[in-house]
């Protein structure tokens, strides 16, 4: 089963990052960070998200993250799904952060249950043929709109949606040119998918 042992995210600025990553949200393994701006513009063409146990634990996160130099998206609110809001990092990933409950059921803390990476992408059906060509396998998928890949003990869950969608789920444009300025460390090998992002086979 492929797995994705983490996200490099390039930066212009290590030590911010480092602070909004590390110390806000306690992305100490998941995430890491290189000093390098390639031109890019608008929508980077995906998110990232934390998924939460309840309530308490989206707010305590949702405002590490503005102490840390976020900026707000979407606010925190309550939905038809759960409970959530979107920040942007300084460095302008786009991170989502929700629950499907309703109530807390313990006190609130910062942990998270799982990371998920959810790439845009132009065509939903023709990206899961080529992923499913390099080892993945289908967890969820609802036909042409959405896939999510079976991550088993994967530290970081893979998805696709479409771009356009993705966007607006994000609250954003879908405009956006240049570099995605992330690269995916998994053991599916070193490649560049059909939407532009780039795999690497993990480094130590």
């Amino acid at each position: 089963m492929t797995s994705i042992d983490y996200v490099t995210l390039e930066v212009a600025d290590p030590t911010a990052a480092k602070s909004f990553y590390t110390e806000a949200l306690g992305l100490d393994s998941q995430v890491r960070l290189q000093a390098s701006e390639p031109p890019s513009t608008g929508f980077r063409g995906f998110t990232l998200s934390l998924t939460v146990s309840q309530p308490g634990n989206v707010d305590l996160l949702i405002q590490a993250a503005l102490d840390a130099g976020g900026s707000v998206l979407k606010p925190v609110a309550k939905s038809l799904w759960g409970y959530g809001g979107t920040v942007q990092a300084p460095d302008g990933s786009i991170w989502k952060v929700a629950t499907s409950k309703k109530k807390d059921k313990a006190p609130a803390t910062r942990e998270f249950d799982a990371t998920v990476l959810l790439l845009g992408v132009e065509d939903v059906a023709a990206s899961k043929r080529f992923y499913l060509d390099r080892g993945l396998t289908v967890g969820k998928s609802f036909g042409s709109k959405y896939v999510e890949f079976d991550s088993g003990s994967s530290p970081i869950k893979l998805a696709l949606y479409k771009r356009r969608a993705l966007a607006k789920d994000a609250g954003v444009p879908e405009e956006g040119t240049g570099s995605h300025r992330i690269v995916i460390g998994g053991d599916a090998g070193s490649f560049t998918d059909p939407d532009g992002f780039v795999w690497e086979t993990p480094s130590p």
